[in-house]
């Protein structure tokens, strides 16, 4: 008797020493994920912290649309073109991929049976597994003559065409994640509604929207970053014009373009090379805008 419960307790102790060496590593997982976070952080404001807070006007830099770095005679730091140029291609792409998203999630999750929707749920996987150097590629062989022959316009790498390109590739996340959000809704919500006579897009719009709404929001803004973040499908669509568009069919640069086509020409500990890290720190806090007003929308909801 004395021997079963010495080794039932031995048992618990080896059992509790697992459960405490799973939750060590779990925790060390999510602090992980924090220090990364903080170490990508240092190193950007490391590198941009010598102009940022010494040769650096950043009003100027902030309004200016002059953008000439490597200038002899007058080097001016100008980033209002750059950031117009990626607010212009992420909007129109926003605007094309959120109705394009959701709707497509909701399809899948809610009308779509069978083989119908296994065959949508792959070609959407493949849309997200095409390299954006690919969808680069789409831009310039494909898009570039087919604006050019819809709208007359002498050049077919503009906002449109960067935008077309960030919708498509936003687009799968937005259908995986909306998809997972309409499908965690329980279906005692979706019976509750068709007993009390609601049509499906009723209860889609009236029931499933309401209760999802979190998940579909996160689903918007992980679009939003995905856009925000591309760099090398922009690089080739876009047309690379340092300048404010007017209209979807002028050329722009985007920041995350200028980064990836100037930092391995410029050497290391210049002003250019610093002005660059610049714009990666002003990237990072326009992301975390970004998700700081998506968490207070959030909560904002969750009080209602």
């Amino acid at each position: 008797m004395i021997g079963r419960i010495h080794r039932s307790t031995r048992r618990a102790r080896l059992v509790r020493g697992k459960e405490l060496v799973i939750e060590a590593v779990i925790r060390l997982c999510g602090v992980s994920a924090v220090l990364f976070v903080l170490g990508i952080f240092y190193f950007v404001f490391r590198e941009a912290s010598p102009l940022l807070f010494g040769k650096l006007r950043l009003g100027e830099f902030l309004t200016s649309e002059q953008w000439y770095p490597d200038s002899e005679s007058h080097r001016r730091y100008g980033a209002l073109a750059l950031i117009a140029g990626t607010a212009s291609v992420t909007i129109l792409a926003m605007a094309m991929a959120v109705p394009l998203g959701l709707g497509a999630a909701i399809y899948v999750s809610e009308f779509s049976k069978g083989r119908v929707r296994e065959v949508l749920k792959i070609v959407i996987e493949f849309l997200a597994a095409i390299p954006s150097v690919v969808w680069g590629f789409v831009g310039l062989a494909i898009l570039n003559p087919v604006i050019i022959d819809l709208f007359h316009t002498p050049v077919g790498l503009n906002v449109l065409n960067g935008a077309i390109l960030l919708a498509l590739m936003s687009v799968p996340i937005m259908v995986s994640i909306g998809e997972d959000a309409l499908k965690a809704v329980p279906d005692s919500y979706r019976e509750a509604a068709e007993a009390m006579g609601a049509t499906r897009w009723q209860v889609t719009w009236r029931v499933l929207f309401p209760a999802a709404r979190n998940g579909l929001l996160a689903a918007v803004l992980l679009g939003v970053g995905r856009a925000v973040g591309e760099t090398m499908a922009v690089l080739m669509a876009t047309g690379h014009s340092v300048r404010i568009p007017h209209s979807p069919l002028d050329s722009v640069r985007t920041m995350t373009a200028t980064i990836a086509a100037e930092l391995g020409e410029t050497s290391r500990g210049s002003d250019h090379y610093r002005v660059l890290f610049v714009l990666g720190a002003l990237l990072f806090l326009m992301t975390f805008l970004v998700n700081l007003t998506a968490d207070v929308v959030i909560r904002g909801i969750r009080r209602r």
